[in-house]
């Protein structure tokens, strides 16, 4: 998948609509009048170079971006400490349900949107 470029007013939201979270980031969003992309990450999740560049712009680490909270995370056994970001990328990307959300990009920068208060850096 490629990524969308980010033109001045534009963000995208990778989005789960089942997630109070992600509803909420994407609400403000709207309430600031940017057009929006939505990614339904779970039924067409970034690749996996797409997924590094977007944890990297967070500025946080693969291990803060994973979902440990997701039964599989255990049952893949990512919960130790000798699991490489490396790993940790493969898993996000085979199984996008690990992938913590929502993740939303502007011109502005790249943050993780938990809580959603956080977008008000970057919109």
């Amino acid at each position: 998948m490629s990524h969308t470029p980010i033109t001045p007013g534009h963000a995208t939201i990778y989005h789960n609509g089942r997630c109070a979270t992600s509803r909420q980031a994407l609400q403000l969003l709207q309430e600031h009048d940017y057009a929006i992309t939505i990614v339904d990450y779970l039924a067409t999740p970034p690749d996996r170079a797409t997924l590094q560049r977007l944890i990297h712009d967070s500025g946080l680490s693969v291990r803060e971006v994973v979902r440990s909270k997701e039964a599989l995370f255990t049952e893949l056994r990512l919960d130790s400490s000798d699991t490489t970001d490396e790993q940790l990328l493969d898993a996000m990307s085979q199984h996008p349900i690990l992938i913590n959300r929502p993740l939303v990009v502007t011109p502005k920068g790249t943050r993780l949107a938990r809580p959603p208060e956080v977008l008000q850096e970057i919109i």
